[in-house]
């Protein structure tokens, strides 16, 4: 249906990711351009710039914008602003909406992209998928809340709650960007959980101050690029480590299950064991009694033999929570969520 089409943007501090969708699924093949994330009016050129070209490659028009957009704004109002680290050309607010409605004349949908990420993991990716293989195996078992985890350029999050994208009073709902950092507790968690995080830890454990990429850090630790291995191993552990001490909290609040995206996923090898030893660590009370961080079994979907675990039938009183890595891929989960997010809007 013509109405249907919805042209989407995975806004982020490196790329802009633009794209075009309808109940069929994506329509175009997605663009990409740099964000110029410090020059505003480099960055708008940029983003109406992506949705022209989008809307060029349509047979029919589009009848909604809608995009995700890292950082805290007021989204309802399409206004971009506050303290965006990773789009520093927006801090002093930008009526971001409506600029794109008054170019393009039609609605325009804004949304955190943590959100959108798991709003489209929740409708359309990992949510459904472990529910079939629950459905599958004859577990009765199903799952209806999602914390979805961006981790790249920054540390982004969103919860879906039966199906509801939690914004929060002020629009900030499932931020977990600036919770404390476990490891240095005068920072936020994004100082570790981010490619800034990757490349600081690795130069301090290494002395290498060649700035080396999270690419060129992996290929370290994958023995294929010269380097401190160690280090390269380790930067990826501190980061599992921040990350799953926050995730622990989030996930003792939503009880759900996880799923994690964003570029620094496709390491998944070295920060999953990290994030899920911190999931299934200890705490103690006064008395020298211990109990599990969560009041759930964590498993980690990405380890065939743990996934076989989850599907089972739990044991009396016993819940469970998994982490899996997004197979959609960061940008489509972000388009997806976008689409239904619009398509929910202009019923």
């Amino acid at each position: 249906m013509k109405k249907d089409i919805i042209m989407t943007l995975d806004a982020g501090g490196t790329n802009l990711v633009f794209s075009a969708m309808n109940r069929n699924g994506e329509m175009v093949r997605p663009i990409t351009l740099p964000s110029a994330k410090d020059n505003l009016e480099d960055c708008l050129q940029a983003i109406i710039s992506g949705f022209e070209k989008v809307k060029k490659t349509l047979n029919h028009a589009p009848s909604a914008i809608s995009f995700g957009f890292p950082g805290p704004a007021d989204y309802e109002a399409g206004i971009i602003g506050g303290n965006l680290p990773n789009l520093t050309a927006f801090r002093n607010g930008v009526p971001l909406g409506p600029i794109l409605e008054q170019h393009f004349g039609i609605p325009v949908f804004i949304n955190n992209d943590g959100n959108l990420f798991a709003y489209g993991e929740a409708l359309a990716g990992i949510l459904p998928e472990i529910n079939a293989e629950l459905e599958a195996s004859g577990n009765p078992k199903r799952y209806h809340n999602l914390l979805g985890v961006t981790l790249g350029t920054g540390f982004g999050g969103g919860i879906v709650i039966h199906g509801n994208l939690l914004r929060g009073d002020n629009q900030t709902g499932g931020y977990l960007w600036c919770q404390p950092n476990k490891i240095y507790p005068d920072r936020i968690a994004e100082e570790s959980v981010s490619i800034r995080g990757i490349c600081r830890t690795y130069a301090c454990l290494s002395g290498d101050n060649s700035r080396q990429t999270p690419k060129d850090i992996f290929d370290i630790a994958e023995n294929i690029r010269p380097g401190n291995r160690k280090a390269a191993v380790t930067a990826f552990e501190e980061l599992g480590e921040v990350a799953g001490y926050v995730i622990s909290s989030a996930v003792t609040l939503i009880d759900g299950l996880v799923v994690i995206g964003g570029g620094l996923s496709g390491a998944s090898k070295y920060i999953l064991p990290a994030l899920m030893r911190e999931m299934r660590a200890e705490l103690s009370m006064a008395d020298g009694s211990r109990f599990p961080r969560l009041p759930v079994e964590a498993y980690n979907l990405e380890d065939s033999s743990e996934r076989k675990s989850f599907l089972q039938k739990p044991r009396a009183f016993t819940g469970k929570t998994g982490i899996a890595v997004s197979r959609l891929g960061t940008s489509r989960a972000v388009a997806l969520g976008a689409y239904w997010y619009a398509i929910n809007n202009l019923k």
